[in-house]
């Protein structure tokens, strides 16, 4: 018995959709990726850090938060290239990688607004 109601994809569009699907470990990367902004301490330093480039102790203290705390997300988000840093003696100084962080974050806060 043939279901009337279902609508069959022709093989010209399964093939352009395929082409243009990256391959799964760039999906898996990508998963990762947005992973990381499900944390909402990750994503207060990552404001924090949209706003002026600081070091640990002033994070700490404008979040509430303890030094090691911070420091534990600094490094997941340095290990996924959100953030990088710069050492001025022996204080280091943490700012966010590269503009498209600052369009991730706006671009994610305009969508929750609408």
């Amino acid at each position: 018995m043939e279901d009337n109601n279902y609508i069959y994809l022709d093989q010209e569009t399964i093939r352009q959709v395929e082409d243009r699907m990256p391959p799964e470990e760039e999906l898996q990367d990508l998963g990762e990726f947005f992973k990381v902004f499900g944390d909402v301490t990750r994503l207060k330093i990552l404001y924090v850090l949209l706003c002026s480039e600081m070091c640990v102790y002033d994070i700490a203290a404008l979040l509430g938060m303890s030094q090691s705390a911070i420091s534990h997300q600094l490094r997941v988000l340095k290990q996924m290239d959100l953030v990088k840093n710069r050492r001025d003696g022996k204080t280091v100084f943490y700012s966010l990688a590269d503009s498209h962080i600052v369009t991730i974050l706006s671009q994610g806060l305009d969508h929750i607004e609408e």
